[in-house]
């Protein structure tokens, strides 16, 4: 656990300093659970508690539902096309995406092909057809609603740019968080018949779970479950992080095990932690992370760039935001919950993160470390060393490659 615990805390030492180098007030952050830290050095895990560690976790009665329900025939015209711009990272696109298969579903509308907005943080410009197969997307979905790659030429002046330099009569802009699917036939439906088009920005999170007909509810779980997967390349390289994560085999012989073997994992256990401790996240919590005067100024600033100051939390005090539970998991305390779960320096553990910063001062202080494995590491050796695999240069690629049934 020592080791595991100390890359953690180093990953959170330098995270801002790529915001405040200019600065001389940076002030390194410093463990706040010395105690607890101290305690969980010292925890050994027996061989029961590891058993039941990595013990299966129990499904609790779900199980997944492949009866998508009565395939039925599609109305002979469609009310127009919908079109749907989606931001945040992708997991929110992800969202984004069954949601628009439900908007069209619910108002019989023709969907193109979502849009994905260039996030202000990942800085990502990958499109849909970079990240998913689309051709399996329409295919699965063809007995559910219409899918179009592109809008015919009539349409073809309905872009992002021509949305964004005025007020156009096409775009819908006021949908509510998690709106009704009566909301959508009552303030989207009538644009559809009158321009045969309708675009709707922003759309995360735009569409209600709750007294939603069972039917859009299941054809939701179809396009999350069954129509939207990873491109090809990106589920060959996925598989190969897969193997490298599972295989027994120290040093690098493992890249030779992996392609004699088809790629096929194997038996070895590793710990996927997403610390999800980015500046935005940083940023938007206000709260202090033990950076210092240049830690706030910076993090300040960025809340200014990205959200124009407005941040609610901002208005609050540290101790009312802790206190709240309104600030994320900082490296250190994610150290000290895995401890308490019972994981220890023997762990192999696989950080997912947009930004790797581990290259710490305090580094030469510690004498170990966990078997520690980031996602640009093992991309690297598998493109490098692997037939067949495409860089495809774009953080979104590599994001979230790992199935959940693997970890």
């Amino acid at each position: 656990m020592a080791g595991l615990f100390v890359l953690l805390l180093l990953f959170h030492c330098s995270l801002f300093a790529p915001l405040s180098l200019a600065s001389t007030e940076l002030i390194a952050s410093k463990p706040r659970h010395s105690r607890l830290l101290k305690g969980a050095l010292q925890r050994q895990t027996t061989l029961e508690e590891g058993y039941e560690l990595w013990k299966p976790l129990p499904d609790q009665g779900w199980k997944p539902y492949r009866e998508f329900g009565i395939k039925s025939r599609l109305p002979e015209t469609s009310e127009g096309y919908i079109q749907v711009f989606l931001d945040g990272g992708l997991n929110q696109q992800r969202m984004g995406i069954c949601d628009a298969v439900a908007v069209a579903k619910i108002l019989n509308a023709t969907l193109v092909v979502p849009y994905l907005e260039v996030n202000p943080v990942w800085q990502d410009s990958s499109s849909f057809t970079d990240i998913f197969d689309v051709d399996h997307f329409i295919s699965v979905l063809k007995d559910d609603i219409r899918i179009v790659k592109e809008l015919p030429d009539e349409y073809s002046w309905s872009t992002r740019e021509y949305y964004s330099i005025a007020i156009r009569a096409t775009r819908i802009k006021t949908a509510p968080v998690h709106s009704s699917a009566h909301w959508y036939l009552d303030n989207v439906l009538p644009v559809l018949q009158s321009y045969g088009i309708a675009a709707i920005s922003p759309f995360s999170h735009r569409l209600a779970f709750d007294n939603m007909p069972m039917e859009i509810q299941r054809l939701r779980c179809k396009v999350n479950f069954q129509a939207l997967v990873f491109v090809p390349h990106i589920r060959a390289l996925g598989d190969a992080i897969v193997s490298r994560l599972t295989s027994e085999t120290e040093g690098g012989n493992y890249l030779r095990e992996v392609t004699e073997s088809g790629g096929k994992p194997g038996s070895g256990k590793y710990v996927v932690v997403h610390l999800r401790f980015d500046k935005d996240m940083a940023a938007h919590s206000a709260c202090d992370f033990g950076g210092g005067k240049a830690e706030k100024l910076a993090l300040a600033k960025y809340r200014q760039i990205i959200w124009q100051g407005r941040v609610l939390n901002s208005q609050f005090t540290d101790e009312e935001l802790r206190s709240q539970g309104r600030c994320p998991l900082t490296p250190e305390e994610i150290g000290l919950v895995l401890a308490a779960l019972g994981f220890d320096n023997s762990t192999r553990l696989y950080l997912a993160s947009h930004k790797v910063h581990i290259l710490c001062s305090q580094l030469k202080v510690y004498g170990y470390s966990p078997e520690f494995m980031s996602l640009f590491s093992l991309c690297l050796n598998c493109i490098l060393l692997l037939p067949g695999l495409r860089w495809g240069g774009k953080d979104i690629d590599l994001a979230r490659l790992i199935p959940s049934n693997a970890r």
